[in-house]
C-alpha cells in the first residue's frame, strides 16, 4: 500500500518559498508604484506550469549573474503571491479576497496554464460570488469572452439570458463589447421583448458611431448611413416577427433608412400575411427561476405532442409564456395561486423541490379552474391535452418523464 504524506510536504515547500537561500530566479511583478520581487526555483515553477517551462527556454531566458531574470508588470503582487503559493504548496485562501481580486486571479492562472487553478477559480466565483457577478456581469464577460473552454462565460451568457434587463440597463451597456453583442443577440433564449431589444440596440449603434447626435431630428443622410454601417452585422439577429404592429410603426419604421432593403422586404411581407424568411421567435422565452430555455423548449414540443427534442423553425407554432404567478413574489399558499391563475387557460405549473434539484409540474389547456364546486359537488373539466412531468434538475435533458392524461372526462377537478 502506498503512503502519502502531502500535508508534511505542502509545509517543507512552504519553508521553502519563505525562506529561499538557494533560489534561481528573480520575477519582478507590478508597475508604477505598485512593484515587488519574487525569489523562486526554475526547477519548481517548471514543473508546475507548462508557461515557465516554455518562458525558461534557451530562446527566452535572461540571465544576470546566473540568475534567471523575469517580469510581470501585467500582474499586481498580491495575485503574484497568491499564484506562488499556489505553485509551491497547492494552497489558495479567497475568503478575503475581493471580487476583483479573484477575477484578476482567474485572467493570470489562465495565462500562466495552471489548470486546476483555472478551473477552481471559475468554480469559487459562480458558487461563493454569484451576486458580486451579477453586479459586474458586464466587467466579467469582458473580461472572459475570449477564453477557452470557459464556464464562467457560460455562466454570464445564460445568467444575461435569463434576465438581460440589469446589462441593458447599467451604465456599461452603450460600450459592451461588438462580439459580446452579436453573441447575445444570436441566441434564442433571450427572454426579453423583442422590442425592448430593438431600443437597446439603436442605443448601443449611436453611441458606437462617432459624431452621431442623440437626437435624431437633427440628423442627415450621411448620419443614417454611419448608424447602418455600425448596425450592418446586427440588424438580420432581430427577430422582427416579435414586434408588435403598432412598435414596429413607432420604433423601427423611423430607422428603415439604416435596415438592409431585402430585411424591409421580409418583414413586410411577414406583416402582410406572406411567407418570410426572416429569423423565427426566439425559443424558450419563459420568465423562470426554475427552467432554463432548453427545458421550456421541450415542454413546448410536449404541448405540440412532438418529439422531445424536436427543434423548431419558422413553420412551427411557438409559444410565450407569460408569468402571472410567482411563489417568492405572490406567497406560497392557495388563496395567491387562485386570485393570479383563475380564469386564465392554457396554463403551466413549475415547482422546485425544497433542498433538492428536482423539478415537477404539469399542463392543462383549459388552464387551472378554481371555485368549480356547485352545491357541495365537486365540478370535473375535461382535456385530452393536459399532462404532468418532472426532471431531475434545470439541465436534465435525458431523465425526465411525463403523464399525459388517461380520462380526459376528469382531467380538472376542484379540490381546493
Amino acid at each position: 500500500m502506498t503512503l502519502t504524506f502531502h500535508s508534511n510536504l505542502s509545509k517543507d515547500l512552504s519553508l521553502l518559498l519563505n525562506d529561499a537561500n538557494d533560489y534561481d530566479v528573480i520575477i519582478q511583478v507590478g508597475e508604477n508604484q505598485s512593484t515587488k520581487e519574487f525569489h523562486a526555483h526554475s526547477v519548481i515553477l517548471r514543473a508546475r506550469s507548462s508557461y515557465f517551462k516554455n518562458a525558461f527556454s534557451n530562446n527566452w531566458i535572461i540571465k544576470k549573474d546566473n540568475m534567471i531574470m523575469f517580469n510581470k508588470p501585467n500582474v499586481t503582487p498580491n495575485i503574484f503571491e497568491m499564484i506562488l503559493k499556489y505553485i509551491y504548496t497547492g494552497e489558495l485562501d479567497l475568503i478575503e479576497q475581493s471580487g476583483e481580486n479573484i477575477l484578476d486571479l482567474l485572467v493570470v492562472s489562465d495565462e500562466l496554464l495552471l489548470e486546476e487553478l483555472y478551473e477552481h477559480v471559475q468554480d469559487y466565483l459562480i458558487k461563493k460570488q454569484s451576486d458580486w457577478i451579477h453586479e459586474n456581469i458586464a466587467l466579467v464577460l469582458h473580461t472572459v469572452f475570449n477564453f477557452e473552454n470557459c464556464k464562467l462565460k457560460d455562466y454570464c451568457l445564460e445568467s444575461i439570458c435569463g434576465d438581460p434587463q440589469p446589462i441593458i440597463s447599467s451604465e456599461a451597456s452603450p460600450l459592451l463589447d461588438k462580439d459580446i453583442l452579436f453573441g447575445l443577440l444570436k441566441r434564442d433564449d433571450l427572454q426579453i421583448e423583442e422590442i425592448v431589444i430593438w431600443d437597446y440596440l439603436i442605443k448601443w449603434g449611436i453611441e458606437q458611431t462617432p459624431g452621431l447626435e442623440s437626437n435624431r431630428e437633427e440628423w442627415n443622410e450621411e448620419n443614417y448611413e454611419e448608424l447602418k454601417k455600425t448596425l450592418n452585422q446586427f440588424i438580420p439577429l432581430i427577430r422582427f416577427m416579435d414586434i408588435f404592429h403598432e412598435d414596429f410603426s413607432n420604433k423601427v419604421v423611423p430607422y428603415k433608412a439604416i435596415i438592409p432593403s431585402h430585411v424591409y422586404e421580409e418583414i413586410e411581407k411577414f406583416y402582410y400575411g406572406y411567407t418570410s424568411v426572416l429569423l423565427p421567435s426566439r425559443t424558450g422565452k419563459i420568465k423562470s427561476n426554475i427552467i432554463k430555455p432548453k427545458l421550456a423548449n421541450i415542454i413546448a414540443n410536449w404541448i405540440d405532442k412532438r418529439d422531445t427534442m424536436f427543434i423548431r423553425n419558422e413553420n412551427v407554432p411557438l409559444y410565450k409564456f407569460e408569468l402571472i404567478y410567482r411563489g417568492s413574489r405572490d406567497g406560497i399558499d392557495n388563496k395567491s395561486f387562485e386570485d393570479k391563475c383563475k380564469g386564465k387557460i392554457k396554463s403551466l405549473v413549475l415547482i422546485k423541490v425544497r433542498q433538492s434539484n428536482e423539478i415537477f409540474g404539469g399542463y392543462s389547456s383549459i388552464g387551472f379552474k378554481t371555485n368549480l364546486r356547485k352545491n357541495g359537488c365537486l365540478t370535473f373539466y375535461r382535456s385530452s391535452e393536459n399532462f404532468i412531468f418532472s426532471f431531475e434538475n434545470n439541465e436534465d435533458t435525458q431523465n425526465m418523464k411525463i403523464g399525459r392524461v388517461l380520462r380526459y372526462t376528469d382531467a380538472i377537478v376542484d379540490a381546493i
